[in-house]
């Protein structure tokens, strides 16, 4: 580890490093063959906990995740990081936060739960 490192800096360039942080995502998937979902079932809503240095990074990771899967995202909404959903007065259950600790310490994509929609 150089000092650029130790003291926190992107390498080389003097700008501080934004800290990984991990947003919640509701992600809305349709079909596709071969992803898994129970054969009535028109898509599914996932809750994911993904972590990036912004929403934006998060969301993109997430949704390459998803196709690699064989997944076919539509649609992403984020609810924020923990912090913003504490703040907003949202009680977090111990197993989220669990989750959530995971996706940070393994700088991933974590799939909460998966709810499959049926006409």
């Amino acid at each position: 580890m150089d000092d650029t490192e130790d003291a926190g800096l992107d390498n080389g360039t003097g700008k501080a490093r934004r800290p990984q942080q991990v947003f919640t995502l509701l992600v809305e998937v349709g079909r596709k063959t071969g992803d898994g979902l129970p054969d009535k079932a028109t898509g599914a809503g996932l809750v994911i906990y993904a972590s990036g240095v912004d929403e934006a990074e998060a969301v993109r990771e997430t949704v390459a995740i998803l196709k690699q899967a064989d997944l076919a995202p539509l649609d992403v909404s984020g609810y924020g990081t923990l912090a913003e959903r504490q703040a907003a007065g949202e009680d977090i259950e111990p197993a989220e936060l669990d989750l959530m600790g995971r996706a940070l310490k393994e700088n991933s994509v974590v799939v909460a739960q998966m709810t499959p929609f049926f006409d």
